[in-house]
């Protein structure tokens, strides 16, 4: 801990700060100034602009283009919101946590646990995905898969925000094995999909239409700890009101033997997440960057 004393981090300490003392604002505020931010940086996000609506047109053919740019507008309010609330993430207390976030259908995923059945939470990358992590965690021990950050300081704050409710943080090129034998013993996975796998494991499958790389990792690991697969999506209520942590029935008869069509299942299942809150999936991801042999970027 002594080395980020450095003077190299103290710019990056004032910006800790800083998230720190918005993280005191109320949420209501909080929430007006990032959506303000996030109006600017809709206008200068440059590529980031030109990945977000090249992603909207692909995925909404049937919106016209003036739709495109208000969906365009409104993902980077989402996004200036999640911005400026990192700080409740990375310090808001466990009782704060759970004052601002609602629960909806969590049935499905109580009656699961205590019929004492592994469980795997299929949790897409929405901006607001780390909190239903957060809530869940301190009732028991909750798996999550994240990537070390090249900045030492940053990772090290990311890690200890995420796990300091006694999540337990798995990096992404640990041995899986370990992952596979603490879900069969009863400790739920929180698992984010969504992302282009790049040159790794992949199969391709539909996404509002389009072919999409998709790594093979939900299937698989659902069928070697033999776990339920519950959709759980985490969304932020309009004005600064809270989150809203949403859970659908256990997908049924999955895995399948397919690997092909778990995944085109699981893009289904974000489907109708992303259609319930359009702007507030991330967007700003290269969701399309892998094509299919012999198909050009769409970038």
């Amino acid at each position: 801990m002594l080395q980020f004393f450095h003077p190299r981090y103290w710019l990056l300490w004032i910006g800790i700060l800083l998230l720190w003392l918005i993280s005191l604002l109320p949420l209501r505020l909080t929430a007006f100034l990032g959506r303000g931010l996030g109006v600017i940086l809709n206008s200068i996000a440059g590529r980031r602009a030109h990945i977000v609506h090249t992603n909207l047109e692909l995925c909404f053919p049937e919106l016209d283009s003036q739709q495109i740019n208000n969906l365009k507008k409104e993902h980077f309010k989402a996004l200036g919101q999640a911005a400026l609330t990192i700080g409740i993430n990375m310090f808001a207390s466990q009782r704060r946590l759970q004052r601002l976030v609602k629960m909806r259908d969590r049935q499905y995923f109580d009656q699961e646990i205590t019929a004492g059945k592994p469980v795997i939470l299929l949790a897409p990358h929405f901006v607001a995905m780390e909190i239903a992590g957060l809530v869940l965690a301190p009732e028991r021990h909750m798996l999550s898969m994240y990537q070390t950050i090249r900045n030492p300081l940053i990772d090290y704050l990311v890690r200890r925000g995420r796990s300091r409710f006694g999540g337990i943080m798995i990096e992404r090129k640990a041995d899986m094995r370990q992952v596979v034998k603490m879900v069969r013993e009863g400790s739920p996975f929180y698992y984010l999909p969504d992302q282009d796998p790049g040159s790794g494991d992949k199969v391709f499958a539909p996404f509002f239409g389009v072919q999409t790389a998709v790594t093979p990792g939900l299937s698989r690991f659902a069928r070697l700890s033999k776990a339920v697969v519950i959709p759980c999506f985490t969304k932020m209520l309009p004005h600064g009101a809270g989150y809203e942590v949403v859970f659908l029935p256990p997908l049924k008869d999955y895995p399948s033997a397919d690997p092909a069509e778990d995944a085109r299942r699981m893009n289904e299942v974000i489907e109708q997440g992303i259609r319930e809150m359009p702007a507030q999936y991330f967007w700003v991801h290269r969701r399309f960057k892998s094509r299919p042999e012999g198909e050009k970027s769409v970038y």
